[in-house]
């Protein structure tokens, strides 16, 4: 099966019910990486922040744009995004948008590319890009602590004690969409760095948003992250400072015609 049947097909909801914990939890992004996409845009009068989610990218966008319009499938996810006066938060799917033909500047899908019906999503962006409009998508890989204790830890959940309960859209995170069709004229953008400090408390309830966690959670009965927080009583108590957190970036920009 293509990479892009893979992703395409109905809306795949793995996240309404962790709305606000996803919210929360969910690391920010470098705010280099929106000053970049604002400059490389046709205009700044608006930007579709597609499958927005919490809304961490959309009110960074809002920062750059006169206007934001945030859409996403899931009622849930909406109604629990940061709310900021220049976003406009719609509840709809990435293919019928509703937003006007040939009005939007910059289109983005943050970690989330994976799951939308490709050939569907990129005729919608076709039709609401205005002449040399930009799509810009990213994705982020698993996580790294700055104790390699820790570290071997988390990679031991992400693979073995959750691994089996990942849908497979999760090897399209893997491989940083580099398999996914994208028929649109690249760019080669800068490397960007994605870093946090967090509490053991904040990571944990990070771990607690993927979706792999919360099918485990389903199907066994148990929360996995439980364990894992015993685990990781020796290597960072409750009462220790915040870490320093990164994860990889893979970032795909393209452009429409003039």
């Amino acid at each position: 099966m293509a990479a892009a049947e893979r992703a395409g097909g109905d809306f795949k909801d793995h996240f309404s019910r962790l709305a606000r914990q996803y919210a929360r939890y969910r690391p920010t992004y470098p705010a280099a990486l929106f000053a970049y996409l604002a400059g490389i845009s046709p205009g700044r009068q608006l930007a579709w922040d597609c499958a927005c989610g919490g809304g961490q990218a959309s009110v960074a966008l809002a920062e750059h744009f006169d206007g934001v319009v945030a859409t996403d499938a899931s009622p849930q996810q909406v109604a629990a995004a940061v709310r900021h006066a220049q976003v406009s938060y719609r509840v709809a799917k990435a293919e019928d948008s509703g937003l006007q033909s040939g009005t939007v500047d910059l289109v983005t899908v943050a970690q989330a590319l994976h799951w939308l019906d490709l050939p569907a999503f990129y005729a919608e962006v076709r039709r609401t890009l205005r002449p040399s409009g930009v799509l810009a998508v990213w994705t982020y890989g698993v996580l790294r602590v700055e104790a390699e204790d820790v570290n071997s830890l988390i990679r031991h959940f992400y693979a073995t004690t959750v691994g089996p309960y990942w849908p497979p859209e999760r090897q399209l995170v893997e491989d940083g969409y580099r398999s996914l069709a994208f028929p649109f004229a690249e760019l080669t953008p800068p490397v960007f760095a994605m870093q946090t400090l967090w509490t053991r408390q904040q990571l944990l309830g990070y771990l607690r948003t993927w979706s792999a966690t919360a099918r485990y959670v389903d199907e066994v009965g148990v929360d996995p992250v439980e364990a894992l927080g015993t685990q990781m009583d020796p290597l960072w108590k409750e009462t220790d400072p915040a870490r320093c957190i990164s994860w990889p970036m893979a970032l795909r920009i393209g452009r429409a015609p003039a």
